[in-house]
């Protein structure tokens, strides 16, 4: 193991959730996903999914926790099994994207960017979580989260006063 990603992840249902990890290049989809479920205490699931996303976050190739064969079919890409996978063969640079999808079914995930390679530090163990911050979203009911909210909706609940009516009518 000679390069450690360091990825930052978030998640559109709660603005306060954030977390960092630093993983080993090498480390297979079908790793980084059990890594990520034991940090977050999510049950293991067949169902999830990684996408290669664009600047945009469009996804793009999908990889499967379960192995759906092919990998082409008239010019489409198939999805790839995870537990063959490296992360080193989907992410190359600085600010490659990911998608986890925890919830095929509620089309739930989490965003994931590259934002670091480094060299092994010979001390620390990996993968680590090096940020945590928010509660993850409970893994099968949106919106369940004891976190769930965005900072701007915070924010402007103060002014929530001046919604409806202002108390002038049309002739004054």
């Amino acid at each position: 193991m000679s390069m450690i990603f360091q990825f930052r992840m978030l998640c559109d249902e709660d603005d306060y959730f954030l977390r960092e990890y630093e993983v080993p290049y090498d480390m297979t989809l079908a790793a980084f996903r059990d890594f990520i479920n034991k940090d977050l205490q999510y049950r293991p699931e067949e169902l999830t999914s990684f996408f290669t996303a664009d600047d945009r976050w469009n996804k793009l190739q999908e990889f499967t926790a379960m192995d759906m064969g092919a990998t082409e079919s008239d010019g489409e890409l198939l999805p790839q099994a995870m537990d063959r996978t490296l992360l080193s063969q989907v992410v190359r640079k600085k600010r490659d994207r990911l998608i986890y999808q925890f919830d095929v079914l509620g089309d739930r995930a989490f965003f994931l960017e590259l934002t670091e390679a480094m060299k092994v530090e010979p001390d620390k163990r990996y993968p680590a979580v090096t940020l945590a911050e928010g509660d993850a979203p409970d893994q099968y009911r949106a919106g369940a989260g004891s976190g769930s909210g965005s900072v701007f909706d915070d924010a402007m609940g103060d002014f929530s006063d001046f919604a409806g009516t202002d108390g002038y009518g049309d002739d004054e």
